[in-house]
């Protein structure tokens, strides 16, 4: 009989980790803003970060936009001080000297990031 509940429990637990894996993501960004500016007009950029979960245990961790290679804002999170949601957005400025192309990267504290966005700012 206990071989037969532990056998279960066992079972279960196995289970379980599997559905976490299935339900389970990366972090993932979206960037909104003009493709074309003014050279050194001031551009308003909106980077929405998407995960499937917002708890203690599973987070995005943080998120970091770069302008060129040169890192423009970056919010880091914990446990203690986790995103707005499991979906959010920013709002960043940036002045426009030139071509500028635009990256943009969160990552799951458990899983990691599902890669960069980018986007591109032309000087007109």
């Amino acid at each position: 009989m206990r071989r037969g509940i532990l056998l279960g429990v066992v079972m279960l637990a196995v289970l379980l980790f599997q559905v976490s894996v299935v339900c389970a993501n990366k972090s993932e960004v979206t960037i909104e803003g003009p493709t074309q500016a003014a050279k050194g007009s001031e551009v308003t950029l909106r980077i929405t970060a998407t995960h499937n979960a917002n708890s203690a245990s599973h987070y995005t961790e943080w998120l970091k936009v770069t302008a060129n290679k040169k890192e423009v804002a970056r919010w880091d999170y914990t446990k203690e001080n986790r995103p707005e949601g499991a979906v959010f957005t920013k709002e960043i400025k940036i002045k426009v000297l030139e071509d500028t192309e635009i990256i943009a990267e969160a990552s799951c504290n458990n899983h990691g990031s599902k890669g960069p966005a980018k986007h591109n700012i032309k000087v007109k």
